[in-house]
């Protein structure tokens, strides 16, 4: 069976992983790992985990095929590249650093080790973004996130959250970029107030429109090709329209979060491949430009 690292055991691991691995203990061998003893104690109790390391030395030492991070940011480089330099998978939350250069020495190193980087884009496996992937013939895509009030650093709120929407907006696209220019602005206190980003293929345009201060809580994504409108929003309803017909398709009431999200398909494909050796889910390529591109909006 193999072994399967998580290290940290924060909030994002609590509530949108271990819940997903618990469920997984018959395939895989998890060993949660935190400085914290009584939360290792605590949440190994809850899930039924069997393994628990107080820190990264002692989870390498157990030799995991793979590990998940959800340490801060901050601390995702130096982790990263101790275990690719131990010859272990790496799943990591968004961003995978907030230095475009660390970001792209990280994957070439992934790639020289013939090992996967693979970073936390859940979104685009979401069931209803993958339905609007889908879609033919695109024209526009709008990714809006709002806010209901901010508080974030220009440089926090790009890559805890609009990364989300940039990412999200870049994987509908079906053609290369030609050209991407935004702009961030910011309250007198200095945080983030807006994030705009505009980005052109061939054939599609893509908007994205981060509102920290929109007094309201709202994630929609619309797509607009030859032959209609469609509209996910907050990754849990999308609805068609064309002319003369609208029709909405939410999840069923008993379908869990986690899969609504786009964690639960995500985590599956991520194991499955260190598993299998396969692909990588989250293409490196496409991974490193969403982070680029966040980079170059702080830059402007």
């Amino acid at each position: 069976m193999l072994k399967i690292g998580v290290m940290g055991l924060g909030n994002i691991a609590q509530k949108a992983y271990l819940p997903v691995m618990a469920a997984m203990q018959d395939q895989y061998e998890f060993h949660l790992t935190t400085r914290n003893a009584e939360k290792r104690q605590r949440l190994a109790a809850q899930y039924g985990f069997q393994h628990t390391h107080a820190d990264l030395d002692e989870l390498i030492s157990v030799h995991p095929a793979a590990v998940f991070v959800h340490t801060p940011t901050s601390t995702h480089a130096r982790i990263i590249r101790q275990l690719l330099e131990n010859d272990i998978n790496v799943y990591v939350d968004k961003p995978v650093a907030t230095d475009l250069q660390a970001v792209q020495a990280l994957y070439d190193l992934a790639a020289s080790r013939h090992l996967m980087l693979t970073c936390g884009f859940n979104r685009r496996f979401d069931p209803l973004n993958q339905q609007l992937k889908a879609l033919p013939n695109k024209r526009m895509v709008v990714a809006e996130k709002v806010r209901e009030t901010g508080g974030q650093d220009p440089e926090t709120a790009v890559f805890d959250l609009m990364i989300h929407s940039v990412d999200t907006g870049l994987f509908l696209l079906d053609e290369p970029l030609e050209t991407t220019c935004g702009r961030v602005l910011t309250t007198e206190a200095g945080a983030l107030g807006q994030g705009y980003l505009t980005a052109e293929t061939a054939h599609e345009q893509l908007q994205v429109v981060t509102n920290m201060y929109g007094g309201v809580n709202l994630e929609q994504t619309t797509v607009q090709t030859t032959h209609g409108r469609a509209v996910v929003k907050d990754l849990s309803m999308l609805t068609n329209y064309q002319t003369a017909q609208t029709t909405t398709t939410s999840f069923p009431d008993w379908e869990p979060t986690l899969e609504k999200r786009g964690f639960a398909p995500l985590i599956r494909a991520f194991l499955t491949a260190v598993a299998t050796h396969g692909t990588n889910p989250v293409d490196p390529t496409s991974a490193i430009t969403s982070h680029a591109v966040c980079r170059h909006l702080l830059s402007r």
